[in-house]
């Protein structure tokens, strides 16, 4: 197995997976503390067993950080013990179909009132994590990243991006906290490029700021208006190409500017976007429209 990401992935914030744990299962068992009216009927709560949470497609792995937390607030809800995890594979692996991933021990229980919610959130993850893996790749040996968007789930945003990160690619911004982004709408408001990036310097002095820009003349605008961070949006290569080289060519009077396509992008698309020379390449898809890894969860073996 080889890892998709390169070096430590950041990684997940506890308290927010915490949350999200809550919040799903509350989904599926009603509010705290629920109850899994199938399970809790058939199953002894003293019955121990093992399960095996296994790839049933090749792909890489991302999400293993949720198996503990969901397993232990089930054995909290239950008000039995605490179901153990040994991972198998690390966050960023590529996986085959039959590989296992984790083998879970506990009660059976909580195993298996566990199942679908961890289920849920590492196949998602994983889903993301692979989609990723396929633009790492296609962009390899070229310079350039690939970076996420806001355009998530609600509810698992530092989720999917952290899934973004296991999988090869970058984190753009994690919200509308960190990163001011100028686009067309905050122009047409501020009056100007100038204007708007202006505004959000006086307001907010040390947040970074990026601008978009559809055009070569936009483009000069916002360099001219003090923006080091350019959002190339919606641009055929070849003019993608000649606003990269002119804004390269005035690096040398204003420094450096990091520039990123975005906007109509496609795998196919990747290397060729690559080679104008752009930093980053955005794309929403990598968390809107990732299709989950089919994961599952086997029980191997049971007893009291």
């Amino acid at each position: 197995m080889t890892a998709a990401a390169s070096g430590p992935v950041r990684g997940l914030d506890p308290v927010r997976l915490r949350a999200l744990v809550t919040v799903a299962l509350d989904e599926d068992l009603g509010p705290a503390p629920g109850r899994d009216v199938t399970t809790q009927a058939t199953i002894d709560p003293a019955a121990q067993g093992s399960a095996h949470l296994v790839a049933r497609q090749a792909g890489v792995v991302a999400g293993l950080p949720v198996l503990a937390p969901v397993l232990d607030e089930v054995a909290a809800r239950l008000g039995l013990a605490r179901a153990t995890v040994e991972l198998r594979v690390a966050d960023g692996a590529a996986v085959r179909p039959g590989d296992v991933l984790a083998v879970l021990t506990g009660p059976v229980q909580v195993l298996l009132v566990a199942e679908r919610t961890l289920l849920n959130l590492a196949s998602r993850a994983s889903g993301v994590a692979t989609h990723t893996s396929r633009w790492a790749h296609a962009l390899a040996g070229t310079g350039a990243t690939v970076l996420d968007t806001r355009k998530t789930t609600p509810g698992l945003r530092d989720l999917e991006k952290y899934a973004v990160r296991c999988g090869g690619g970058d984190n753009k911004r994690m919200g509308l906290y960190d990163v001011a982004m100028v686009k067309d709408n905050h122009v047409a408001a501020a009056g100007s490029v100038a204007s708007a990036v202006a505004a959000v310097r006086a307001a907010w002095p040390d947040v970074p700021i990026q601008v978009e820009a559809d055009t070569l003349a936009q483009a000069m605008e916002a360099i001219d208006a003090g923006a080091r961070f350019l959002l190339l949006d919606n641009m055929a290569t070849a003019l993608l190409a000649e606003v990269v080289a002119a804004v390269r060519a005035r690096e040398p009077e204003v420094g450096r500017v990091e520039l990123e396509a975005t906007g109509n992008l496609t795998l196919e698309r990747a290397a060729e976007v690559a080679a104008t020379g752009v930093d980053h390449l955005s794309v929403g898809g990598l968390t809107h429209s990732s299709p989950i890894l089919d994961l599952a969860l086997d029980l191997v073996g049971s007893g009291a």
